[in-house]
């Protein structure tokens, strides 16, 4: 995606909450998203700015642009020598290893994405890339879900639900009936009983390891918050 920048001699006017003209040699820069920002020689903060217009419009010839959301708008008129530059950006994060195609794997947000290919993957919430690899090459990854899995980024390797299944499916029973809990997908990893629908017990698996039993007989877990029952509204002290 590219992002736009224009430096030079500019009447940069506002029109909405505020009313502002400046005239200038000034650095504007237009996101992706299409937020405009303004910026002079004083200070980080910018002169003007409008965030995620709804609409903008971009001429070269003699540079005019206008940015408008709602009752608000920005336009921008050349009145000296300006220089209009494109530039591709992408994503950025921070590095966790290589990718199968040779390139840098960056984390970003819940997320590990190739700065080179199209590879990405997902990561669970709480999980903590490695310096480790996978026989496959890519990076592996720790993760919490009752016990501590090391897990590698491709699914294809062996996915988080299925570690889980294989610890912990069947292991506690239903405090509503006498079925089993069963370990599920459900958005999230969820114990539910396998009784359903006749009984709709459910629990979302928390990030954490198992600590030993609940006086209501469902397992406690060690999270980052605390210690806690699978029934996150357990009142038995």
């Amino acid at each position: 995606m590219p992002t736009t920048t224009i430096a030079g001699d500019c009447n940069v006017y506002f029109d909405g909450r505020r009313e502002t003209r400046q005239r200038g040699h000034v650095l504007i820069v237009v996101k992706p998203d299409d937020t405009v920002l303004v910026h002079d020689a004083d200070g980080y903060q910018p002169v003007a700015w409008l965030t995620r217009p709804a609409d903008l419009s971009l001429t070269h010839d003699p540079l005019w642009l206008v940015a408008t959301d709602g009752e608000e708008t920005l336009r921008i008129e050349a009145a000296g020598e300006v220089a209009v530059t494109e530039h591709d950006v992408g994503e950025a994060g921070t590095p966790v290893g290589d990718c199968r195609c040779g390139g840098q794997l960056v984390r970003s947000s819940g997320e590990v994405l190739c700065l080179d290919c199209a590879e990405r993957h997902s990561l669970p919430s709480g999980a903590t890339t490695l310096d480790s690899t996978c026989d496959c090459g890519l990076p592996l990854f720790r993760v919490e879900r009752g016990a501590d899995f090391e897990l590698c980024l491709d699914y294809e390797c062996g996915s988080l639900l299925d570690a889980v299944v294989e610890r912990f499916d069947r292991e506690w029973d239903c405090p509503n009936c006498t079925g089993d809990l069963r370990v599920l997908r459900r958005g999230g990893l969820i114990a539910g009983c396998e009784n359903y629908p006749d009984c709709d017990t459910g629990f979302s698996i928390p990030d954490g390891t198992v600590a030993g039993t609940c006086d209501c007989g469902l397992p406690r877990f060690e999270t980052a918050g605390g210690e806690r029952c699978l029934d996150s509204g357990c009142e038995v002290v």
